[in-house]
């Protein structure tokens, strides 16, 4: 069985896992009422989504 022959850096490790920090959501305004809300999802506040109204909020 295949076994490493030095141990690897904390470096080299780090260094492979610089990409795996989680990053923000992006945030977009509804055009029906300018609410910041990510992108791809129906907006909590008015249920406004690809020019259509997909849900029906009370308020």
């Amino acid at each position: 069985m295949a076994v490493p022959k030095r141990r690897q850096s904390k470096s080299r490790s780090r260094k492979r896992r610089s990409h795996n920090a989680v990053k923000p959501l992006e945030l977009a305004h509804c055009p029906q009422c300018g609410t910041a809300a990510p992108t791809h999802v129906v907006c909590p506040n008015c249920g406004y989504y690809q020019g259509r109204t997909m849900v029906e909020v009370e308020g």
